[in-house]
């Protein structure tokens, strides 16, 4: 997807930023002939470790941002078409850096009209101003027919990578029951529980295409069955030999530290249902490098119906095991689990009150890049051109 508009206006935490594909100017002087229309007088971020630009022009020729610069730095046309946005902040676009392509309205995408598609894809994430997504859960052939489809123009959507299937613990992958009743396409997740099978499952995946692997480091349900650490890392290694994200669904304690040690570079969530971290495990996440997507929402609505003071304390604890991360200095990355949530809205008080958290940090701003994990791999840094 080159240079579309997704224009985010609001005055949101700038740790969150990553690029919309802009043309940065800023001393010269740029005639653009008969844009659609301009943004006038905000203040621009165009990446979280570029300074602001203030009382910016972004200038726009049929839905694709033409330039950014400076009121000085950049001429308009007479007749064209202005917005003021005086007092306002214009971000760039946002990584969601969790979501899944599991619904069944995204079975069988190939048969799925374009502008159908679009709208789904708009409903569920540009919409929100995010313009880049990594699916950490689904079926990889599925999602990567709807992103060849994204990426030839047919249908508007993000930039898309993907971890594809999901790898459990044998025993631990949900059942075709509760997918049915959740709404999620049936998908044949692999189970594997030794080092050989993890390494096959990651080879054959990787071979595919993917971007990443996931694990299931410990199962939900009761009995909780744990991958064994052996198992994670083989698969990592697996996916650090090329380069490749790992990413792990942590779920308990023990799931946590399995694939802190086995080398995940992604929690996908936090463990609220293990209570407070201490510092001991803290100092080991940070020294091993790991990142954090704390996914607050997710609790609220899975707990929905819940008595409402399990709820609050549910959630009191994710947020306390946020701040506890963010003070000792840990990577956050903004990701809100849609396409499992069917409540698809960032714009709620849930996006403010992690933004709120962040900016708690003694140790100043957040790492403003999605993933600066080790093997020297992250999610993606800002790209202007």
């Amino acid at each position: 997807m080159s240079r579309r508009l997704f224009i985010v206006v609001a005055v949101i935490a700038s740790a969150l930023l990553l690029s919309c594909p802009v043309r940065l100017l800023t001393q010269a002087k740029v005639p653009v002939a008969e844009p659609s229309w301009a943004l006038v007088g905000g203040t621009v971020y165009v990446g979280p470790t570029e300074p602001p630009i203030r009382d910016a022009i972004i200038l726009i020729r049929s839905g694709t941002i033409a330039a950014v610069g400076r009121r000085s730095a950049v001429q308009l046309p007479a007749q064209i078409q202005k917005l003021d946005c005086s007092g306002l902040t214009i971000t760039a676009s946002f990584w969601n850096s969790h979501v899944h392509f599991v619904q069944r309205k995204w079975a069988n995408i190939q048969t799925i009209p374009a502008a159908e598609l679009s709208e789904q894809m708009t409903d569920m994430i540009t919409r929100w101003g995010c313009t880049s997504v990594f699916d950490i859960g689904s079926a990889w052939e599925n999602t990567r027919r709807l992103r060849d489809r994204i990426e030839s123009g047919e249908v508007l959507g993000p930039r898309i990578r993907s971890t594809g299937e999901i790898l459990f613990p044998k025993g631990g992958a949900p059942e075709l029951r509760i997918l049915d009743v959740t709404g999620t396409m049936r998908i044949q997740f692999p189970e594997v529980m030794e080092p050989a099978e993890a390494t096959a499952q990651a080879k054959k995946l990787l071979d595919s295409g993917v971007d990443g692997i996931k694990v299931y480091a410990a199962s939900l349900g009761s009995p909780t069955v744990l991958l064994p650490q052996g198992a994670i890392e083989a698969a990592a290694h697996e996916a650090h030999s090329r380069g490749k994200l790992v990413f792990a669904h942590p779920h308990t304690r023990e799931g946590l530290m399995g694939a802190v040690h086995g080398g995940a570079h992604i929690l996908a969530h936090g463990i609220p249902n293990a209570g407070q971290l201490d510092d001991a495990t803290l100092t080991e996440m940070k020294n091993k490098g790991v990142a954090i997507i704390p996914t607050l929402k997710l609790w609220r609505y899975e707990l929905q119906s819940d008595r409402t003071s399990q709820r609050q304390q549910f959630v009191k604890t994710a947020v306390d095991q946020l701040r506890s991360w963010v003070t000792a200095g840990g990577t956050v990355l903004f990701g809100t689990d849609v396409g499992y949530i069917h409540d698809y809205d960032t714009d709620s008080s849930w996006l403010p009150k992690q933004s709120h958290v962040w900016r708690t940090r003694s140790k100043g701003p957040i790492d403003s890049n999605m993933a600066s994990c080790d093997k020297s791999v992250s999610l993606g840094t800002p790209q202007f051109a």
